[in-house]
């Protein structure tokens, strides 16, 4: 993406944002309520059309894409949804093939539902109306309608947020194997110790604009301060970046340790194809 800017009415809240996400990557947006996480994703995928500036996916425009184009390029997770009518988990996850087929599903598109519900654990609750499930349960099966599509390009707005921690971890590991091809990801999220986990590079939003980005490497205890208004410890566990906050920068600042220097990536260096400029 390009300078892109974006308002609601005289509120900016996008200001000449320039991001890059790679082939095999995945591009963590960090950074306190209002920052401008969600927005930019819904300008990615032009639920929102920004200002000025430009999306584009290799090399192609995204506001000129045909609407059925660009759902079968960018499969989108959002953070919650509101009116959906009743529907199963299997029907709801099968919506994200009809880009590729029209409303009749194929042969292969009921096995590639059947293969997402498998992955995201959901065998047991495929005939379950998503709006009996628990909110967890739904948010994984919103991801699996966007991983159906195959994508080129995945963007995820706090998919784990009402998960526990254990399904945390399998949906973030379930997120990185997707990646592992031709699919660049960009993922909104909070926990910074996840990012510096799966992410390949962080891009911390403050006031909407970037304010550095990076490996996780620039998750140091002074941007953290910039960004957050929080005073932090920054430490390496398992040649991992670990934060652990310690206290609100403005009741006096706790003795943060100094910045560590060095990133272990924890997953390949992903390939230099360009996705999303």
């Amino acid at each position: 993406m390009q300078r892109l800017t974006f308002a609601y009415d005289d509120e900016q809240i996008l200001e000449e944002i320039n991001l890059t996400v790679q082939s095999g990557e995945l591009l963590g947006l960090l950074g306190p309520n209002g920052s401008g996480k969600s927005t930019l994703l819904e300008c990615c995928n032009r639920l929102l059309g920004p200002d000025s500036g430009r999306v584009t996916i290799d090399g192609d425009p995204i506001a000129t894409l045909a609407p059925d184009e660009r759902a079968r390029r960018v499969g989108y997770v959002p953070q919650s949804e509101s009116g959906a009518f009743p529907a199963s988990v299997f029907e709801t996850i099968l919506q994200g093939r009809r880009p590729h087929g029209g409303w009749s599903p194929s042969a292969s598109d009921r096995e590639a539902v059947e293969r997402v519900i498998d992955r995201l654990g959901l065998d047991g609750l495929a005939t379950r109306n998503v709006e009996n499930l628990s909110g967890g349960q739904r948010q994984k099966v919103r991801l699996g309608r966007a991983l159906v599509g195959d994508p080129s390009v995945l963007l995820l707005d706090e998919p784990t947020s009402a998960l526990d921690l254990k399904h945390r971890l399998e949906v973030m590991d379930l997120v990185v194997g997707q990646l592992q091809g031709d699919v660049a990801g960009m993922i909104a999220i909070h926990d910074l110790n996840l990012a510096a986990r799966y992410c390949d590079r962080v891009a911390l939003l403050a006031e909407g604009e970037v304010h550095a980005v990076g490996p996780p490497d620039v998750l140091t205890a002074e941007a953290i301060r910039e960004v957050y208004g929080v005073e932090a410890s920054v430490r390496r566990h398992r040649d991992r970046r670990l934060v652990v906050p310690e206290a609100p920068a403005d009741t006096g600042p706790s003795a943060a340790e100094p910045p560590i220097e060095g990133h272990v990536a924890d997953r390949p260096t992903p390939n230099t194809a360009e996705t999303d400029d």
